[in-house]
Protein backbone atom coordinates (compact mmCIF):
# COMPACT_ATOMS: atom_id res chain seq x y z
CA UNK A 1 0.00 0.00 0.00
CA UNK A 2 1.18 3.77 -1.28
CA UNK A 3 0.61 6.14 1.67
CA UNK A 4 -0.33 9.69 0.09
CA UNK A 5 1.59 12.65 0.52
CA UNK A 6 -0.02 15.66 3.62
CA UNK A 7 -2.54 18.10 1.48
CA UNK A 8 -0.52 21.39 1.80
CA UNK A 9 -3.19 22.91 4.14
CA UNK A 10 -2.56 20.16 6.60
CA UNK A 11 1.22 21.10 6.46
CA UNK A 12 0.96 24.53 6.79
CA UNK A 13 -1.44 24.01 10.06
CA UNK A 14 0.81 21.68 11.09
CA UNK A 15 3.71 23.94 11.05
CA UNK A 16 1.45 27.09 12.37
CA UNK A 17 0.82 25.20 15.45
CA UNK A 18 4.09 23.28 16.18
CA UNK A 19 5.99 24.60 19.73
CA UNK A 20 9.10 26.97 19.31
CA UNK A 21 12.26 24.95 20.87
CA UNK A 22 12.70 22.83 22.55
CA UNK A 23 10.54 20.88 20.39
CA UNK A 24 11.90 19.38 17.22
CA UNK A 25 10.87 19.44 14.09
CA UNK A 26 11.71 16.80 11.16
CA UNK A 27 10.28 14.15 9.05
CA UNK A 28 9.47 10.70 10.16
CA UNK A 29 8.69 8.33 6.88
CA UNK A 30 8.03 11.44 4.80
CA UNK A 31 5.96 13.29 6.98
CA UNK A 32 6.06 16.45 9.19
CA UNK A 33 7.13 15.23 12.82
CA UNK A 34 7.83 17.29 16.31
CA UNK A 35 9.46 15.58 18.88
CA UNK A 36 10.53 16.69 22.83
CA UNK A 37 13.48 14.88 24.13
CA UNK A 38 13.48 12.59 21.00
CA UNK A 39 10.06 11.21 21.46
CA UNK A 40 7.53 11.81 18.99
CA UNK A 41 4.42 14.05 20.46
CA UNK A 42 2.72 14.99 17.08
CA UNK A 43 2.35 14.61 13.42
CA UNK A 44 1.19 13.90 10.28
CA UNK A 45 0.14 11.16 8.33
CA UNK A 46 -1.63 11.13 4.94
CA UNK A 47 -4.62 13.02 5.66
CA UNK A 48 -4.33 13.00 9.76
CA UNK A 49 -2.74 15.24 11.91
CA UNK A 50 -1.75 12.51 15.28
CA UNK A 51 -1.02 13.66 18.77
CA UNK A 52 0.77 10.95 21.84
CA UNK A 53 -1.49 12.12 24.93
CA UNK A 54 -1.41 10.24 28.22
CA UNK A 55 -4.27 8.72 29.21
CA UNK A 56 -6.63 10.73 30.19
CA UNK A 57 -5.89 13.49 27.69
CA UNK A 58 -6.34 10.79 25.05
CA UNK A 59 -9.93 9.60 26.35
CA UNK A 60 -10.93 12.77 26.57
CA UNK A 61 -10.06 13.69 22.67
CA UNK A 62 -11.38 10.19 21.93
CA UNK A 63 -14.65 11.43 22.53
CA UNK A 64 -14.75 13.88 20.47
CA UNK A 65 -16.56 12.98 17.12
CA UNK A 66 -14.11 11.99 14.36
CA UNK A 67 -11.50 10.91 16.46
CA UNK A 68 -8.96 7.82 16.85
CA UNK A 69 -6.79 6.21 17.35
CA UNK A 70 -4.03 5.90 15.05
CA UNK A 71 -3.60 3.12 12.98
CA UNK A 72 -1.12 3.72 10.03
CA UNK A 73 -1.84 -0.07 8.84
CA UNK A 74 -4.57 -2.42 9.61
CA UNK A 75 -3.69 -4.14 12.93
CA UNK A 76 -1.29 -1.93 13.85
CA UNK A 77 -3.23 0.69 16.64
CA UNK A 78 -0.98 3.12 18.07
CA UNK A 79 -2.39 3.13 21.82
CA UNK A 80 -0.75 6.36 22.82
CA UNK A 81 -1.70 8.44 19.29
CA UNK A 82 -4.88 9.98 18.22
CA UNK A 83 -6.16 11.33 14.84
CA UNK A 84 -7.10 14.88 15.58
CA UNK A 85 -10.79 15.31 14.39
CA UNK A 86 -11.63 17.41 12.08
CA UNK A 87 -13.53 19.85 14.04
CA UNK A 88 -10.83 20.23 15.87
CA UNK A 89 -8.93 21.08 12.67
CA UNK A 90 -10.33 24.06 12.30
CA UNK A 91 -10.11 26.07 15.54
CA UNK A 92 -6.47 26.69 16.35
CA UNK A 93 -7.22 27.68 19.52
CA UNK A 94 -8.44 24.66 20.59
CA UNK A 95 -5.85 22.58 18.68
CA UNK A 96 -3.01 24.64 19.96
CA UNK A 97 -4.70 23.86 23.72
CA UNK A 98 -4.33 19.97 22.55
CA UNK A 99 -0.93 20.56 20.96
CA UNK A 100 0.39 21.58 24.40
CA UNK A 101 -0.61 18.89 26.08
CA UNK A 102 0.55 16.60 23.17
CA UNK A 103 4.21 18.87 23.65
CA UNK A 104 4.32 18.37 27.32
CA UNK A 105 3.92 14.68 27.70
CA UNK A 106 6.38 14.22 25.38
CA UNK A 107 8.82 16.38 27.50
CA UNK A 108 7.44 13.82 30.22
CA UNK A 109 8.34 10.75 28.77
CA UNK A 110 12.51 9.27 29.93
CA UNK A 111 14.60 10.87 26.68
CA UNK A 112 15.37 9.04 24.13
CA UNK A 113 19.48 8.23 23.75
CA UNK A 114 20.81 10.07 21.24
CA UNK A 115 22.60 7.56 18.81
CA UNK A 116 26.09 8.89 17.45
CA UNK A 117 26.55 9.08 13.84
CA UNK A 118 28.44 6.43 11.62
CA UNK A 119 31.31 7.38 9.85
CA UNK A 120 30.91 6.92 6.80
CA UNK A 121 33.64 4.35 4.71
CA UNK A 122 35.63 5.67 2.57
CA UNK A 123 35.91 4.06 -1.15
Amino acid sequence: MKWRKSPPELIELFNAVMPGPPAQGRKMFGYPAAFANGNLFMGLHQEDMLLRLPEAAREELLRMPGARIFEPMAGRKMREYVCVPAALLVDRKKLGAWVAKAFDYGKSIKPKPVKAKRAKKSA
